[in-house]
């Protein structure tokens, strides 16, 4: 079974993930491209039960453009977001990509908000919603 380590970017906080995600997808979404600093989000989700997370992390909530909630956790020492969770969701947890630091990681298989996209953005092939 395949494991692999996401971390923030000082390496203290961490979260190991054995197993396949059940979604990996790139948000364009405004909050996304604020949070990443980039044109998208691209996360991967896995269920709670295959995820260990250790460190320290503080939390942002934020409410998104449909009404539901996301609580964001971040490294309190660098910033770096390592996960979060999506208001009724409640059995996964959202890591973004960039946090396993593996050029390898499968690509995304659906793509959300892209009435949003940058127009030189393209996506691979993917459920396209929103």
């Amino acid at each position: 079974m395949t494991s692999r380590l996401a971390s923030c970017s000082c390496g203290q906080l961490k979260a190991e993930v054995v197993g396949e995600p059940v979604r990996v997808s790139v948000c364009h979404c405004l909050a996304c491209q604020r949070r990443t600093g980039s044109a998208f989000g691209y996360q991967a989700r896995f269920p709670l039960a295959q995820v260990r997370v250790s460190g320290a992390s503080t939390a942002f909530e934020r409410v998104g453009d449909e009404g539901s909630k996301a609580t964001f956790h971040f490294c309190p020492k660098c910033g770096a977001t390592l996960y979060y969770l999506n208001e009724g969701l409640d059995d996964t947890l959202a890591i973004p990509v960039g946090a396993f630091a593996d050029p390898q990681f499968p690509a995304p298989k659906v793509s959300v908000y892209e009435e949003r996209m940058h127009a030189w953005v393209k996506v691979p092939d993917a459920e396209h919603l929103f």
